[in-house]
Order: structure tokens, then C-alpha cells, then sequence
């Protein structure tokens, strides 16, 4: 693993948009081309390997917390608990997760979090750095399967969407409308209906969720946390409606960073975990506090023996977990969190891909850039 300086395409910021990338610069380029990471064909088998293994961990703590009642301890509110258990119990389908892990490409990857409510980047792990690829290094492979896999998927999930259709829906935001409205692609490749609207226009007619259209709203993607989606003033209706939501509301246990210190105790010492506790950082000499429901690096504290950094945000009042500190390469002055993307949960294999995101500080904000990857 390296990461090699490169020289951007003239006219990248063209070529990156036809492909869907509208959002690609803010006070510096977020999407970024004038370096790339490098891996061995066997990198990346490691990698692949760490993702399928945690898939099926993260099931298993999943059960555990049902198992144990530990909603409390991850700061569930109460009126979650029947959605969760209802939607284990039913197993509706699952599109996609990304777990978040630190590697230098010499020890195991460590897992730092997993998104697998509602994560982002997919556009660009997915399309934007294949194109680059085929641009640059035709020749060179990518350890990139998303895109296939998500038709694939959008495919087996039309059992379970009435009328062949899916509705998407996100907040007002640039990125989270580049996430769905990819998403709507790909569905709409797999053979199904699919449209795009605000999470705000979900309406409840006193029997069904509605869309703008006041028709009821069958299967839904959307791209907006449980733990918001439970407090809105439809939250109450969840429970009675038979809208088929994707992600499904057990996802909540996965995507809350309590699922970390439960991962550790029942795999306590596994190679590709960070110890975590929920109690305060104990023996440990280097440690990072994040809030339970915390998201984009907010409110976190990296600790280390003599020096404290801290970041702002809203997040926190729902508590937090400690996990021992990863042992963060910095590349040309660069750290690289490699997000590997779960499509599906088929046992053994659920790895679809990678995309890269670096920053100049040892914790990932919403300022970090994306950078594309290569293997031989």
C-alpha cells in the first residue's frame, strides 16, 4: 500500500460531473486526483476478507444486543425497540453498509466504525474512480464491484417491492443527492420504477405513508438516519404502516457506534477490532471518545498521553464509547480511512469495493477527500 502523486486530468472536473459528481470542489477540491493509493492484488484480499468476517461479527452482535435488551446502553429510544426486533424477526431486505477502517497495508485493518444506516461516497467509490481508472491506467484493476452488484441486488430485492418500484427520498443536501439519485440509476437499470423526492413531503393519510402524489408509499429508500426517522412527527406511524423501508430499521443497531464495544466483548482481542468500552477508556494510554449517534467527525476527542484534540457538533447528550487508538499511517503527510462497502449480505460474500477518503488530521470530518485507488 502507497500512495503515489499524480497528475489530474485537464479536464477532470468535466469528466467527473458527466458521471455524476456535481458537488466536487467546496473551499478545496473534495474530489481529488493528484494522488492515488496503490495496493497488491493480496492487499486487497486481506481487505475483502476483513469485510466478509466483520459482515457476519456485526450480524452476531446485532442478535446479541436483541438478545440482552441493550437499547438503553446504545441510547435506542424505547419507541424504537418493536421496529427493531419486528424488522429482525422479518428480515426485509438490506441494499448496502460501509465499514470504515485504518490500515498502513502491513497489520490488519482495524475497524474504526460502520456506516450501515445511511452512508455516502458511493457515487464516487462506485463510478467516479472507475472512470478515473479507465482514463489513466486502463490496464490496472480496482477493487470495485459496486456497481454490478447493486443491480444484482435491485434485481433479487423485486420480490419485495410492490409493483416493481422503490421510491428514494433524502434530506436538501448535495451529497445525499448524488447518493440517491445514483441510486435511482441503478434501480432503474435492475427494471424498476424509481423516483426521487424530499424526505419532508412524506405524508401519512391515517391508514398509509403517502408521497407527493398522496399515493401510498409501497417500498422507500431512504437516506436519512433511524434514530432521526423515529423522532419525526410520522415516527409514530412506523410501527403501523406497511411501507417497506430501506435501510431496515434493525440497520439502527449496526450504524450506532455502541455496536463497537459489543463487537469486543464477544470477540475480544479479534485481529481487525480496537478494543472499545462503553465505561470510559480504562487501561487504555491512547484513546478516541465518539458519541453513540455521532456522524462526519463530530464531537469527537482524540486522546494521547499529553495532548487532547477535540471537535464541535451537536452530538453527544445520547453518550458515548471509547476506542483504543488506530494506528493511523500518515502517507506524504495524509491519513486514508478505507471504506469498504458491504452490497447485500450474502455470507462470504458481501465485499463489493473500496473508495478512500484522506485528511490532514488523524480524524475524518466532512472536509476530507475522496482519492481514488488502483491494484495490480
Amino acid at each position: 500500500m502507497r500512495r503515489i502523486r499524480a497528475t489530474p486530468r485537464t479536464d477532470w472536473q468535466k469528466k467527473v460531473e458527466e458521471v455524476g459528481l456535481t458537488w466536487h470542489s467546496g473551499q478545496q477540491p473534495y474530489w481529488d486526483e493528484s494522488a492515488f493509493y496503490e495496493f497488491t492484488a493480496k492487499e486487497v484480499d486481506i481487505l475483502e476478507a476483513a469485510t466478509n468476517e466483520l459482515e457476519k461479527m456485526t450480524l452476531a452482535a446485532a442478535q446479541h444486543v436483541i438478545d440482552h435488551k441493550l437499547y438503553d446502553r446504545m441510547g435506542i429510544p424505547e419507541s424504537a425497540v418493536p421496529l427493531i426486533e419486528s424488522s429482525w424477526e422479518a428480515e426485509p431486505p438490506s441494499l448496502y453498509g460501509r465499514f470504515d477502517f485504518a490500515w498502513d497495508g502491513v497489520h490488519p485493518p482495524k475497524l474504526l466504525e460502520y456506516n450501515a444506516d445511511t452512508p455516502t461516497s458511493l457515487l464516487e467509490a462506485a463510478v467516479v474512480q472507475w472512470h478515473w481508472l479507465q482514463d489513466i491506467f486502463p490496464r490496472r484493476d480496482q477493487f470495485n464491484s459496486i456497481h454490478e452488484r447493486l443491480i444484482a441486488l435491485w434485481k433479487e430485492l423485486k420480490p419485495y417491492l410492490p409493483g416493481d418500484r422503490v421510491d428514494l427520498c433524502s434530506m436538501d443536501d448535495a451529497e445525499d443527492g448524488m447518493t440517491v439519485t445514483y441510486l435511482q440509476d441503478t434501480a432503474q437499470q435492475a427494471g424498476l420504477t424509481a423516483s426521487i423526492f424530499p424526505i419532508d413531503e412524506i405524508g401519512w393519510d391515517g391508514r398509509a405513508f403517502v408521497g407527493p402524489d398522496n399515493q401510498p408509499l409501497g417500498a422507500v429508500f431512504k437516506l436519512y438516519p433511524w434514530e432521526w426517522m423515529v423522532r419525526e412527527e410520522f415516527g409514530k406511524h412506523l410501527g403501523a404502516a406497511s411501507t417497506l423501508w430501506i435501510e431496515p430499521p434493525w440497520k439502527m443497531l449496526l450504524s450506532n457506534k455502541g455496536i463497537l464495544p459489543v463487537l469486543w466483548k464477544l470477540y475480544p482481542r479479534h485481529p481487525n477490532l480496537l478494543e472499545a468500552s462503553f465505561d470510559g477508556p480504562g487501561l487504555m494510554m491512547s484513546w478516541i471518545r465518539k458519541p453513540l449517534l455521532g456522524r462526519e467527525g463530530a464531537n469527537i476527542t482524540l486522546h494521547q498521553p499529553g495532548n487532547d484534540v477535540e471537535t464541535g457538533g451537536d452530538y453527544g447528550a445520547e453518550g458515548f464509547i471509547y476506542q483504543d487508538l488506530a494506528p493511523l499511517k500518515s502517507f506524504d503527510g495524509m491519513y486514508p480511512v478505507l471504506g469498504s462497502w458491504v452490497i447485500g449480505h450474502e455470507e462470504g460474500n458481501a465485499a463489493g469495493g473500496m473508495g478512500i477518503r484522506e485528511s490532514d488530521m488523524p480524524i475524518t470530518t466532512n472536509l476530507s477527500r475522496f482519492v481514488p485507488h488502483l491494484f495490480d
